[in-house]
């Protein structure tokens, strides 16, 4: 006879923890089922020990900073200290989150589920199977890499946590969050890094500003960025790689990783058995929320692609809960996202670009600070930090917020709270600025760099 609960969350990641915890905590019988380890991609191989290696990777600058202060350093990297010290404190988060699942009385099966019906599911390992009057779908995304030969030879973000050695030098394929991330660490810690994105600048879908300051940082520390082109096909080589591109260019070297987005995973779920409908990318639809065409059936996280983030997805988690198991409807606003780009340098950013900005109201304002951080003042460094406010001109409300420089993912994450309660300027204006500080121009940029009216710059 199967075994019945409430609810059944496919999926250990960020977004159905949450759930299971405290749908539990409502009085739900829960299990989570998870076929590789708990914590999801977030917590075993992507935000955590991604942020891990960006320390890492940021002493190399430090050191060279230093000199100018006055201090002499002698330093040197090892690749597999690091990885070991990420191996022990991603166990031990692990190790955190079956706790935390334990003590809010939450079953877990290690496994792989298909769904068998509306109400139940079939473990593949054991066979076993369970019924439930509701089905969460927390299996969050997988990388995407291109049919092109040579592809075997190639790494993702899965495995580069966990090379055997350091490249000399890496190709990495992509302009996305990942990819720059990527290719500031591999820089940072020694690598000989080239980065190859297919349009014609990195970062689509973020401001202008951000996305030409970032390439021209990435350059002044050594990043080969090229763009309009990608990988056509990868040779096993004596001496590693051969990379041959779409501008017919080879690039000779020892690893090529791809970064070049991430799809649904929804692959053997069993969708097709209950008729929930899938997207152009796999992604599962979903109504305010999270409930799917089956009635039974709901998706929270980077499977239902409304915004792949880990904290979206705790949100989402959360908010089904309370709404399913607590009889109190919640909805997840997204409509105000602060997020941070981890490359080096750091980026923060939340709400409208300028191009967004400029089609979707008659006339914006736009403050614009670029300048040299103070941690560079006795280097001759082409560094620059970049502090940008997007503004309505009516109603003087602040639409976008976009940050360039250490400690941008830490600005915004506090932006974000005056920008969601509906700030203007003038309450930015009114805030007595912390001096020194980078963060002081977010409160001093009294006139506007530039107008726009009506899509024209004047």
């Amino acid at each position: 006879m199967a075994e019945q609960f409430d609810l059944i969350v496919i999926g250990g990641g960020s977004g159905g923890v949450r759930a299971a915890r405290i749908a539990a905590g409502f009085g739900a019988r829960v299990c989570v089922i998870e076929e590789y380890r708990l914590g999801g991609t977030c917590v075993i191989r992507g935000c955590v020990p991604k942020k891990l290696f960006t320390y890492a990777a940021g002493f190399s600058g430090q050191f060279e900073l230093a000199k100018s202060f006055g201090w002499t350093t002698q330093a040197s990297f090892d690749w597999s200290v690091l990885r070991s010290n990420k191996d022990r404190e991603i166990a031990r988060l692990e190790g955190i989150y079956a706790s935390l699942l334990s003590s809010s009385g939450v079953e877990t099966r290690a496994d792989r589920a298909m769904i068998l019906s509306p109400d139940s599911v079939k473990l593949q390992g054991s066979g076993e199977v369970l019924t439930a009057g509701k089905i969460l779908i927390a299996t969050g995304g997988k990388p995407f890499v291109p049919d092109i030969p040579g592809i075997e030879h190639t790494i993702t973000s899965n495995e580069a946590f966990d090379l055997k050695t350091l490249p000399k030098s890496i190709m990495i394929v992509g302009g996305g969050y990942i990819a720059v991330e990527f290719a500031s660490i591999f820089n940072g810690l020694g690598v000989d890094v080239t980065l190859a994105y297919r349009g014609a600048l990195i970062l689509r879908g973020f401001d202008m500003h951000l996305r030409e300051g970032l390439t021209e940082e990435m350059t002044h520390r050594g990043i080969k960025v090229c763009l309009a082109t990608q990988p056509r096909a990868i040779e096993k080589t004596e001496k590693g790689l051969c990379v041959t591109c779409t501008d017919d260019f080879q690039h000779d070297v020892d690893q090529v990783m791809y970064a070049t987005g991430r799809v649904p995973n929804v692959q053997g779920l069993g969708l097709e058995n209950i008729g929930v409908k899938t997207g152009i990318h796999g992604e599962i639809p979903v109504d305010e929320h999270f409930r799917t065409t089956c009635p039974s059936v709901f998706a929270v996280g980077d499977v239902n692609g409304r915004a792949a983030l880990t904290p979206v997805a705790i949100r989402e988690g959360h908010a089904f809960a309370r709404t399913q198991f607590n009889d109190d409807p919640v909805t997840v606003d997204l409509s105000v996202v602060p997020t941070a780009v981890f490359s080096s340098p750091e980026i923060g950013t939340l709400g409208l670009t300028e191009a967004q900005a400029s089609e979707k109201y008659r006339e914006i304002n736009v403050y614009l600070a670029r300048f040299k951080p103070m941690n560079h003042s006795f280097v001759d460094s082409p560094t620059r930090a970049l502090f940008k406010l997007i503004t309505d001109a009516a109603t003087d409300r602040v639409l976008g917020v976009h940050i360039m420089g250490a400690g941008a993912g830490e600005m915004i994450q506090m932006v974000g709270i005056a920008v969601t309660m509906g700030a203007t300027k003038a309450d930015f204006d009114a805030t007595i600025a912390v001096h020194p500080v980078a963060a002081e121009e977010l409160v001093t940029m009294k006139e506007p760099t530039y107008t726009i009216l009506e899509g024209e710059r004047v």
